[in-house]
């Protein structure tokens, strides 16, 4: 059973989006997914407010880099609070 991703009364646009995130994340779990990240993207963030530590998982990977050394964004780890704060790459080395 999976939940529905759109509220049954009408409610103002950051609870509707709140409440999307959470119904996509319980769905996601239902299906026996391992991870179901709020945090996760295609790009470091640049709006809002992070904190030294955060990490956002990068929701499409693909390998890059030249033959011999190519790798994958895992994500991105902030390394210094602020908004948007200050953000790593996380990457995996595939050996190719």
């Amino acid at each position: 059973m999976r939940l529905n991703k759109t509220p049954r009364r009408p409610v103002d646009a950051e609870t509707d989006l709140w409440y999307r995130q959470v119904a996509q994340q319980v769905n996601l779990l239902s299906e026996g997914r391992i991870a179901a990240l709020y945090q996760s993207g295609q790009s470091a963030p640049t709006t809002g407010e992070w904190a030294q530590g955060d990490f956002v998982t990068n929701s499409a990977p693909t390998e890059l880099g030249t033959a011999s050394s190519k790798y994958v964004i895992h994500g991105w780890q902030c390394v210094a609070s602020g908004i948007p704060g200050t953000w790593l790459e996380a990457r995996f080395l595939t050996g190719n």
